[in-house]
């Protein structure tokens, strides 16, 4: 029963970190990332269709997105998707295929980028820290109710606080790394 919690408690860090990777991903750094047009849904044939859905999209350069549709006719809703979604980027289209030019960002504008990412960290390591706190509360109440003893009690509250410190380091390295690609010029 108490080791199924802590089992629980690491697959919802897992979760978190899971989900900080994923949000992350999100955030522009100075290099093209086709994973910033995951969101974007292009209305193909009046179905909001993901963009991957209706063309091929690469990034042949570290500041260039491109987007080649399926279909020709399909061009113009693939522009006014990518304008919709306020990316920071203009798309320019050629009649062929549409170029997403990332420019250089500025050092003030990468220095609010890091603090954004350091911020979301943040959340995350609060979330954990909530995750914790359940997982606790049902130990104390499992207590209470004499489903375990205290010893059991001391012993899990011990592995739950080393899985909560360890999912708090990951968080930690997670946001480093993406501060630094987001200061690396």
């Amino acid at each position: 029963m108490s080791d199924d919690l802590v089992k629980e408690l690491k697959e919802r860090i897992t979760k978190t970190l899971e989900d900080l990777k994923r949000e992350l991903t999100k955030v522009r750094t100075g290099r093209a990332n086709i994973a910033i047009l995951d969101n974007v849904r292009v209305d193909y044939y009046g179905t909001p269709t993901p963009l991957s859905g209706v063309a091929s999209v690469t990034s042949p350069e570290p500041r260039l997105i491109i987007i080649k549709p399926w279909e020709k006719s399909v061009l113009k809703d693939i522009e006014k998707a990518l304008r919709e979604a306020n990316l920071g980027v203009q798309p320019m289209n050629d009649g062929e295929l549409i170029r997403l030019p990332f420019p250089p960002l500025t050092e003030e504008r990468r220095k609010e980028i890091a603090k954004a990412v350091k911020t979301k960290g943040e959340d995350h390591k609060v979330a954990i820290r909530n995750i914790r706190r359940d997982t606790n509360e049902v130990l104390k109440t499992q207590l209470k109710d004499k489903k375990i003893t205290e010893d059991d009690q001391k012993r899990i509250t011990e592995k739950v606080q080393k899985e909560t410190d360890d999912g708090v380091k990951q968080v930690d390295s997670i946001v480093q790394a993406k501060e630094k690609e987001v200061m690396s010029v």
